[in-house]
């Protein structure tokens, strides 16, 4: 009889991406998966593009404030989803379950846990969320993405699934010519996010006119590309993009990466061996991006600078520093150091162990 199993993944990037790709795993071994999601959830169109089933919830993220009526209308929200929770548990009859961090997570766990059924976890930061180190005391399997800051017993480092595309070949002189430019020259790839960064932005721009021998490809985000484009005054050697959906490629073209650290960028990194020089965005989550920068900080894979009113004078100097290729031929050394196991098997690995269970 095929395997059954419900995953709670919503959201973007590290909370999203791994439920996904498992989903995708265990469906291909012929396992029947069903996802739960916040109502109206961002991830829902990529799920139905995929012919994934899942089911909403009506559930909402613990309040920071000190609001009363934002806490009545939490709890309020908390007792229903449970109940919609148990609802489908008794409906789909899984196996197992697996949460994916975020609050989505939690009345799933708590629900399967109740009722006996085995419960997994999956944690793609170096800082454990506060959603799955609440999960983890009902967890019969507990999946990490990076080494946490603050080790702990009974974990399995898996690493955080990334896309399959991030194994096929790229043809680097055709790809930057592509965005006319100079295959000889040492190229960097700026990446804020999908909404940009704005003081990245700014710096990064001042950062190419300094550096005359270094080319970049600036992604800067649909909100700055007008702004940033215009700033960079049409230089032979920058190409500003808003988006680029084939990011893999590009890291791959690639001789270094100025970006955000967070959980998914850095399993791409540590694939692609890329020598980084990370600025972790600065309202992450308990500061988890930070944790995660250091972790590739530490083994010599990137250099780390604050986002903060210097950024300009510590981007340039940072660029500075791994400009002579034999530094950045080090800093890929350096990934052997980690020990991450493949991102692209991460989600087979996964699968494996959530069938032990």
């Amino acid at each position: 009889m095929n395997r059954r199993f419900l995953i709670a993944s919503g959201g973007t990037g590290g909370h999203f991406y791994p439920g996904f790709a498992l989903g995708k795993t265990l469906r291909k071994q012929g396992c029947a998966v069903l996802f739960i999601v916040r109502k109206n959830d961002s991830a829902i169109q990529t799920l139905e593009d995929n012919k994934l089933h899942y089911r909403e919830i009506d559930f909402i993220g613990f309040p920071r404030s000190i609001n009363p009526v934002r806490h009545v209308r939490f709890w309020i929200k908390f007792i229903k989803s449970l109940l919609q929770t148990r609802q489908i548990v008794r409906d789909f009859h899984p196996d197992a379950v697996l949460g994916t961090g975020g609050y989505i997570s939690f009345p799933l766990i708590l629900v399967a846990h109740i009722m006996g059924i085995k419960t997994a976890i999956h944690d793609s930061n170096s800082r454990i969320g506060l959603a799955n180190r609440l999960c983890s005391w009902w967890s019969n399997l507990f999946m990490i993405g990076l080494p946490l800051v603050t080790p702990r017993q009974g974990t399995v480092l898996t690493s955080t699934p990334i896309r399959p595309e991030f194994a096929e070949p790229v043809d680097r002189k055709a790809l930057l010519r592509q965005f006319g430019l100079d295959p000889s020259m040492p190229t960097a790839l700026v990446v804020g996010g999908s909404q940009g960064a704005k003081n990245l932005n700014i710096a990064v721009v001042q950062t190419a006119q300094k550096y005359t021998d270094w080319q970049f490809i600036h992604i800067t985000g649909e909100r700055w590309f007008s702004t940033v484009k215009e700033m960079h005054n049409k230089n032979p050697r920058v190409a500003v993009l808003s988006y680029n959906h084939e990011i893999y490629a590009l890291m791959k073209a690639v001789d270094l990466i100025i970006c955000r650290s967070g959980a998914s960028t850095l399993a791409e990194l540590i694939y692609c061996q890329l020598p980084a020089i990370l600025v972790p965005f600065p309202h992450a989550a308990a500061n988890h991006q930070y944790y995660n920068a250091k972790i590739l900080a530490d083994a010599g894979c990137a250099l780390m600078v604050t986002d903060n009113e210097t950024l300009v004078h510590t981007l340039e100097n940072a660029l500075g520093c791994v400009a002579p290729l034999q530094t950045r031929e080090t800093m890929r050394q350096c990934y052997l150091k980690l020990n991450i196991p493949n991102p692209i098997t991460a989600a087979e690995h996964m699968a494996r162990l959530l069938n032990g269970l």
